[in-house]
């Protein structure tokens, strides 16, 4: 049985598997994915931006669907409720309810090379080989294979290094710069925009995202996320929005 986008089943099973209540790996969180996504999670095929698409979703000023295509230049924004899960190239994301993202690449449009988070929350996943510069409005974030959350509003952004290494830093700040190297959510922080220099990276909590759903987009471009689950129900932290 496939749950239609807005069947109020399917948004249960989705906040039961982010909080763990599902087994990674058993027969229940199997079939639960089933009914959630239609089919198992696997790599997206060739041509193909939107793994899940629900709300509103405009995409370049025009209503997303699952036929979109994300490159460069692309400007995506959810609505209230929505949410998207795309591919572009070797990076994979998940952006939240009332979130603006605009992608850059280079001249081959499906490697990304630059994210600007203008508002909202996002999950990211990247490859290994290549830079990728992450910009908020307070902070830049310089990666390179990395998993990472954020959340970006006017006076502040959240960042969390999922794993993998950044280097942070506050725009209007240059005294307030650090690098994190991270296996597991090691080193969560805030960005702040108009605290005293040297005073605007401060350290945060783990919130609003889940290591299933890193394993999900890392799936979408045929990877696994580096870490190993602690144990098989590994219970996620509840979902603030």
């Amino acid at each position: 049985m496939k749950f239609q986008p807005d069947d109020p089943r399917r948004r249960t099973l989705i906040q039961m598997l982010a909080m763990g209540m599902l087994g990674g790996g058993s027969m229940a969180s199997n079939l639960a994915l089933a009914q959630i996504l239609g089919s198992p999670p696997s790599k997206l095929p060739p041509g193909k931006s939107i793994y899940r698409i629900s709300g509103d979703v405009q995409i370049d000023g025009k209503a997303g669907t699952l036929e979109s295509k994300i490159a460069g230049g692309t400007t995506i924004r959810t609505g209230r409720n929505a949410e998207l899960v795309y591919v572009v190239g070797e990076s994979a994301y998940i952006a939240r309810p009332q979130t603006e993202i605009v992608i850059e690449t280079g001249s081959d449009s499906a490697i990304v090379t630059g994210l600007k988070l203008l508002t909202g929350k996002l999950l990211s996943v990247f490859p290994s080989r290549r830079p990728v510069q992450l910009t908020t409005q307070v902070a830049t974030i310089g990666i390179r294979g990395t998993g990472v959350y954020m959340e970006s509003d006017p006076e502040q952004t959240y960042f969390c290094t999922c794993y993998g290494v950044a280097d942070v830093a506050a725009i209007k700040d240059p005294q307030s710069k650090e690098t994190v190297t991270a296996q597991h959510h090691d080193r969560p922080l805030y960005i702040l925009g108009n605290e005293q220099a040297g005073k605007n990276i401060r350290n945060g909590p783990f919130i609003n995202h889940t290591d299933q759903e890193l394993m999900l987009i890392e799936t979408l471009v045929g990877r696994t996320p580096p870490f190993i689950f602690p144990k098989a129900d590994y219970s996620g932290p509840r979902r603030s929005y």
